[in-house]
């Protein structure tokens, strides 16, 4: 069968899966119920981003299962995920599941070895804080579908040889049609998320923002396992550096990180700025993107060269996350004093 008739199959088969899912939803009263901390203002369907989970599982219907013990741990987390956004589920009900998920996803990556026991436990937590983080990011219109895509083609390009200053060079990390699947997956939950403010017919929910955060991740360890290179981490530095700075501002105000809140920057933005959903998106979809293609065709493909290019990368953005801060934090906190919250 030809190749992009493949994939208009797949994107259809997608995109039915995800109008049952509405149909699923609506029926089951899955929805999303705004409140004072939400930047929606409307109830809206919950967990479009099922479709990451059945994308993984469409994709090896058509192409076999490859990777089983990554399929059963995007399953695991996903479908914990899914109960979660039904009816919330306890912290630690919710972390056992996620670290038992990543140590499975460690075993694809053939990762659990007893001579680096010390390096697994340092990325069993660095990667289950990171799902996190990720699952924290979602909190307007198209973030988590745009933010997806920025990384999804940077890994794309390396896949099929744009590596370093090379062209030519290529570091095929997984199948190239997995990551289009993926990509498939994010263009039809995007047709349905990625709008203006008001405008979404569905959100991602856990089960979407928790999913597609263990498939971007899978794919990165696969690039950095195949190449020894750990700053191709670099393709999620934008949510990193926002989630990071935002958890140690949340802890020097003595908050509790398990409550929900609007204090990332993109946050700050969209509510307190008043900046369209899909503008913001756009700006995170942005930075990385442009973050990402210089690393891959600006920098020299050296170890020295990508650390120095990831740190200063890191830096720039901690500067300008700090300095839109202190200028703009101020308008959150006369939003709390108008609904009478303690800061």
């Amino acid at each position: 069968m030809n190749l992009y008739v493949t994939y208009g199959i797949i994107f259809m088969i997608l995109l039915v899966l995800e109008l049952v899912y509405f149909k699923i939803a609506d029926k089951c009263n899955i929805i999303d119920k705004p409140n004072e901390r939400s930047s929606h203002s409307t109830i809206v369907l919950r967990g479009g981003g099922i479709i990451f989970m059945l994308g993984l599982w469409i994709w090896s219907a058509f192409y076999g299962i490859s990777y089983p013990w990554f399929l059963t741990a995007v399953t695991l987390i996903a479908g914990v995920s899914f109960v979660d956004d039904i009816q919330s589920l306890p912290d630690s009900v919710r972390l056992v599941a996620q670290f038992v998920a990543m140590g499975l996803m460690f075993y694809q990556l053939d990762m659990l070895h007893w001579e680096m026991w010390w390096v697994v436990i340092i990325a069993l937590i660095v990667c289950v804080g990171a799902s996190n983080v990720i699952n924290f990011m979602d909190g307007i219109n198209g973030i988590t579908g745009g933010y997806a895509l920025s990384v999804l083609l940077p890994l794309l390009l390396i896949n099929n040889g744009a590596a370093g200053c090379d062209l030519n060079a290529k570091v095929a990390f997984v199948p190239t049609s997995l990551i289009m699947t993926v990509i498939l997956a994010d263009v039809v939950f995007c047709l349905f998320n990625f709008r203006p403010k008001g405008k979404a017919k569905c959100f991602a929910g856990d089960v979407g923002s928790i999913g597609i955060a263990f498939i971007l991740l899978f794919m990165i360890g696969q690039l950095i396992m195949k190449t020894g290179d750990v700053t191709y981490l670099v393709f999620l530095l934008v949510y990193g550096v926002d989630g990071c700075l935002t958890i140690c501002h949340r802890i020097m105000l003595h908050e509790n990180l398990g409550e929900a809140h609007r204090k990332h920057a993109y946050q700050l933005m969209a509510n307190e700025l008043k900046i369209g959903h899909v503008t913001v998106s756009l700006i995170y979809m942005g930075i990385q993107l442009v973050i990402s293609l210089g690393f891959i065709y600006l920098i020299p493909n050296t170890i020295v060269a990508h650390w120095a290019y990831l740190v200063g990368m890191f830096i720039l953005l901690a500067v300008a996350y700090v300095l839109f801060k202190k200028k703009y934090y101020h308008l959150h906190e006369d939003y709390l004093k108008e609904l009478g919250i303690r800061n």
